[in-house]
């Protein structure tokens, strides 16, 4: 089925601040993308109803993903940091409700790269849909899902594969998965049956070869994984998420330690192109 695609700025800048955003994004919209990926790294870094306006007379649509930086945490924490975690949380939905985006996705449980030996999973699951609970109403409230993000086990050591998001999520209403195929090739054994797992529950999709570059230069059976989410019933965008390797503070965040493409540009470009001949065949 044909669906909208879309790319995440972290392909060429991070922070997104308003200056990268008024550049970025008219470029985006010529190649053809549907839809951009506004991350919120920190409050305030971009202006959302300087974004709202600006994405407004592009005719684009908008994606919101939440960043779980050093210090946010919601679950094995002190309630300070928690409080201070949901209330970041609280503010990218604002940010999402401003341009429009039905979901803020990402690892909404633990600071990327925190890894730890969990002695009882069903626990900490049970304090994470604790801490989440609050947000996810304030979220669902103003017609915003929280879409999960399972990460590599190199990342986190909570939530890495669809089913235990399933699990980690079951009866906590306001939240979905955020599946994204870099992640998944790691750990899942079955990509498609992964994604048919999570049929109903998909909120979101992200997508890059295995290797971080462009979606089709890699090993991945890219039309197996979108035959599985046309199974699972998925009509939201399939939207392209790098790093460049010329940010050092990202770059490092995201150990991508070579360049991906000949440009950046490329990886945006080349991965839309491939993924156009797939959904539009």
């Amino acid at each position: 089925m044909s669906r909208a695609i879309g790319v995440n700025t972290w392909v060429w800048a991070s922070p997104l601040d308003d200056e990268a955003l008024a550049r970025l994004a008219p470029s985006i919209r010529a190649w053809g993308f549907d839809t951009i990926e506004l991350p919120v790294e920190d409050l305030g870094d971009w202006d959302p109803a300087r974004a709202a306006e600006l994405i407004g007379e592009l005719g684009l649509d908008a994606t919101v993903v939440l960043v779980m930086g050093p210090g946010r945490e919601l679950v094995g924490a002190p309630g300070r940091v928690v409080a201070d975690t949901q209330e970041y949380l609280r503010g990218v939905v604002d940010a999402a409700v401003a341009v429009g985006s039905p979901v803020i996705a990402g690892p909404a449980y633990a600071s990327v790269g925190r890894t730890w030996r969990i002695e009882d999973r069903a626990a900490a699951c049970r304090e994470l849909r604790e801490h989440l609970a609050p947000v996810a109403d304030y979220a669902a409230e103003r017609g915003v899902t929280i879409a999960v993000e399972p990460l590599n086990r190199y990342e986190t050591s909570l939530i890495n594969t669809v089913d235990q998001a399933l699990e980690a999520l079951d009866g906590l209403a306001g939240t979905a998965l955020a599946l994204d195929v870099y992640h998944m090739n790691i750990e899942e054994t079955d990509l498609p049956a992964a994604i048919e797992r999570a049929a109903g529950r998909i909120g979101h999709v992200q997508v890059s070869a295995n290797d971080r570059g462009a979606p089709g230069r890699d090993h991945i059976d890219w039309r197996s994984v979108l035959e599985a989410l046309d199974r699972a019933g998925y009509t939201g965008p399939m939207v392209i998420e790098s790093f460049t390797a010329h940010n050092a503070a990202i770059a490092t965040a995201a150990s991508i330690w070579r360049p991906l493409a000949p440009t950046q540009d490329a990886i945006a470009v080349d991965g839309l192109a491939y993924l156009r001949s797939l959904t539009d065949a």
